[in-house]
């Protein structure tokens, strides 16, 4: 099946939500996999005033580097109401530091509770790498 060079799409799933998200590189995937969460969510932010926002993580591989990075930035949503559509992220081998440009959330449509471990598996496709993330709603 041929892609766009990233991206992600929905995908049905009996009780959580289910996200396939593909791009060329690790730090393309991991921002496509937060641009399609919030998508999923129906996030709706106050264009009207930006912030910015670093954060540094480490990991013991891929799968839990994009865990680690989207379950940051659920916490950021819930304690400080922040959304984020502009990412530079920098990885050094299982350490990722990514400065992040958003705004302040108007609303959601539907909590995500979670990101969860359910079958995550980061794989090689001729175009790049592909994941499929469960959601816990």
């Amino acid at each position: 099946m041929s892609h766009k060079p990233a991206g992600f799409r929905e995908h049905e799933h009996t009780a959580d939500w289910e996200l396939e998200v593909w791009a060329p590189d690790l730090a393309g995937l991991l921002e496509q996999a937060a641009l399609g969460m919030y998508t999923l969510a129906g996030v709706r932010l106050d264009l009207s005033s930006r912030q910015q926002h670093q954060i540094q993580l480490t990991a013991y591989d891929a799968e839990s580097l994009l865990v680690a990075f989207l379950q940051e930035l659920l916490f950021l949503s819930e304690t400080q109401g922040l959304a984020f559509d502009h990412f530079e992220i920098e990885l050094h081998n299982q350490a990722l530091e990514a400065r992040l440009s958003g705004s302040a959330i108007t609303s959601i449509h539907k909590e995500i509770k979670a990101v969860t471990y359910h079958n995550l598996k980061i794989t090689q496709s001729e175009e790049g790498l592909e994941v499929r993330i469960v959601f816990d709603v």
